[in-house]
């Protein structure tokens, strides 16, 4: 894999680009309305439209996957370019649904893992907004134990037939791809029987599942896959190591999910985590003893939002300059999740009784849905409580917890049912 960049760049080169890109981004990309923001859109068809015209413009503009390597339709520039564009492209709309995780997680997981072939075929696609990826990794019976897949894939020839089934899997029924870990050894440790595969979603014998949210979007889905046949070239990596391979996917979604990742592109702006200029104007209405606090609630919430962004740039530095470990990724997961729910605790505490009761089609709403979603920020991407215990173990050097699982053949681990 081309690593990649965090060097020094000459401040007047940057300058440069700078000028050049919020040229374009005013010439070329539709500005937002925060009144009626596009990615609130509940359409799933309507979105993932939406995201693959705004992508190709990216693409044709030379503005997409800012740090992907050229041979592959990135640009091969550093991170300090990356943030330029997201900078200039904060009061545009952008194609964010391909930020997470196509661009964040799958497509870094495939430039270290997959054959030339495979990154020929897979990243050009998705820099281009012609193709969107997804995750296949958690399961029902599974919890946070990721290596304890129970999902199946029988080698058949040059084939694999894959039966199971895989849950929480964000926007799959927009998505064209998906990275899936699936079972192919019983008689080793469950983490050396695992291999990753790339899975074409819309696979006749792929059945998608929506799950309804509190706010009535279907973002999540479960998939069933009945003898679904995946031949063997869709294997990423080595068969039976695919925990090798997960590992990396993993840190990847930690970098992005803690906003730590050079290959997302734009930024997510919700009313109460982003929008803390909308709360500070009805906190400068107000009056009174609750004045004060709202106010105090605020500054919290921007010491928070400079401590997120001065602490991802420290970590991604860190690790790249080889003085932190690779597992110090979780250091920005954990504070992502603890300062989002903050910021959505605050955002309904400024925002009052509206927050709770509205009508339909006021922006008051918003503030409520998010603080009722609030503890996704500490799931998504990786629990708070694994990232502690990845922090305590992998970077602090803890013991580890035991584990009476982990040198047993995975056939002869005691399952219920």
């Amino acid at each position: 894999m081309e690593d990649f960049v965090y060097a020094e760049t000459d401040p007047a080169e940057l300058a440069r680009y700078r000028e050049e890109v919020e040229a374009w981004m005013g010439e070329n990309m539709p500005r937002s309305d925060p009144a009626n923001p596009w990615h609130a859109i509940q359409d799933d068809d309507d979105r993932s439209t939406r995201n693959r015209e705004l992508q190709r413009r990216l693409y044709d503009g030379g503005y997409a996957a800012v740090c992907y390597p050229k041979e592959y339709g990135g640009q091969s520039l550093t991170v300090a370019h990356q943030k330029i564009v997201d900078e200039a492209s904060m009061d545009f709309d952008m194609p964010i649904l391909f930020s997470v995780p196509t661009l964040s997680i799958c497509g870094p997981t495939i430039l270290e893992f997959g054959t030339e072939e495979q990154k020929q075929r897979y990243i050009p696609a998705w820099i281009r907004g012609d193709e969107l990826w997804v995750q296949f990794m958690s399961e029902p019976s599974g919890g946070s134990d990721m290596a304890g897949a129970l999902t199946r894939a029988d080698r058949d020839g040059d084939a694999f037939i894959i039966n199971g089934s895989k849950i929480w899997s964000t926007f799959a029924q927009r998505s064209d791809y998906a990275l899936m870990l699936a079972r192919t050894n019983w008689e080793v440790p469950k983490h050396r029987g695992l291999t990753m595969f790339i899975v074409p979603i819309h696979h006749p014998d792929i059945e998608i599942h929506t799950i309804k949210m509190a706010d009535r979007t279907e973002e999540f889905c479960q998939e069933f896959f009945n003898d679904v046949i995946i031949p063997a070239e869709n294997v990423l990596g080595d068969v039976d190591d695919g925990w090798t391979v997960a590992s990396r996917l993993l840190f990847h979604e930690r970098a992005a999910v803690g906003n730590a990742s050079p290959y997302t592109q734009g930024r997510y702006r919700s009313r109460s985590a982003g929008g803390v200029r909308d709360l500070a104007a009805i906190a400068l209405d107000r009056r009174g003893a609750e004045a004060g606090r709202h106010r105090q609630g605020l500054g919290h919430v921007e010491t928070l939002v400079r401590v997120e962004e001065l602490l991802s740039d420290r970590v991604v530095k860190g690790i790249e300059g080889g003085f932190l470990p690779a597992p110090a990724g979780s250091l920005v997961r954990l504070f992502h999740g603890l300062a989002r729910n903050e910021r959505h605790t605050v955002g309904l505490d400024v925002q009052g009784d509206s927050a709770l009761v509205w009508n339909q089609g006021e922006p008051t709403g918003a503030f409520g849905m998010e603080y009722v979603q609030r503890q996704q920020g500490c799931i998504g991407g990786g629990t708070t409580e694994m990232a502690r215990n990845i922090i305590s173990e992998r970077v602090l050097g803890m013991p580890r917890e035991p584990a009476a699982d982990r040198d047993l053949p995975f056939n002869q681990v005691p399952r219920s049912g």
